[in-house]
């Protein structure tokens, strides 16, 4: 049985991260209370789907911990990964002001928990103080930027182009790191096939831009995989 002093430690964990989000960071004390009274967790396995395309909306989600993936599926099954979501981030938010159904897939990668948020309650605090909704439109002009970055990225760069981008963002500021997903998810970021992802990895390696070893990566050449990213 869940003792009371835990319920208060997660709805005060559940507070924080609701106010640590840019859409809901002007919200009042009382207003987060009011949000957070109507919200639940949601606990994932890996691969499962939080969400499915066209499927009817009626909430939001803030990634509590684990990570996500959105995905678009196409005519013959296979998968392009369009974001990777972590801890704090903010997904399913668009219906809220649409009323469309799901625009994608929503996967997890690991074991993941969220927070549910259900739309009315927040559409009531957007009617009685519109100007909170500036917050949203920044949200959602931030998401169209980074949909024509990777539309540019597409038409553009090459598959070794893209992978190289990719790592680096995945990288950081850390010239060693741990890729965040498997190679078949990395080759989905990309948008091409898992063995011409390969091909530029085995490039990068024999260059002398990367090391690679199993999931583990250390970029020995940045200005290089940079350049080849542009």
């Amino acid at each position: 049985m869940v003792t009371p002093r835990t319920i208060t430690m997660k709805a005060m964990d559940s507070l924080q991260l609701l106010r640590s989000v840019d859409m809901l960071s002007a919200l009042t004390d009382p207003e987060l209370d009011g949000l957070l009274a109507h919200s639940s967790e949601v606990d994932l396995r890996r691969g499962e789907a939080l969400f499915c395309e066209d499927d009817e909306a009626d909430c939001l989600f803030v990634l509590k911990s684990g990570r996500l993936a959105i995905v678009r599926d196409s005519f013959d099954g296979r998968e392009s990964v369009l974001a990777l979501l972590t801890g704090g981030d903010l997904v399913g938010e668009m219906p809220l002001f649409d009323n469309a159904p799901r625009s994608a897939k929503v996967k997890a990668l690991e074991a993941t928990v969220l927070v549910q948020v259900p739309y009315q309650p927040l559409r009531e605090i957007y009617t009685a103080r519109p100007e909170l909704l500036w917050g949203a439109v920044a949200l959602l002009a931030g998401r169209l930027r980074i949909m024509d970055d990777a539309l540019a990225d597409t038409m553009f760069l090459d598959v070794a182009g893209r992978t190289a981008k990719k790592l680096l963002e995945l990288s950081g500021d850390r010239d060693e790191f741990q890729l965040p997903v498997t190679q078949e998810e990395l080759s989905q970021m990309v948008g091409a096939s898992r063995e011409r992802v390969n091909k530029a990895l085995s490039a990068f390696n024999r260059l002398g831009w990367l090391n690679q070893r199993e999931r583990t990566y250390v970029i020995t050449n940045r200005e290089a995989l940079t350049q080849r990213s542009l």
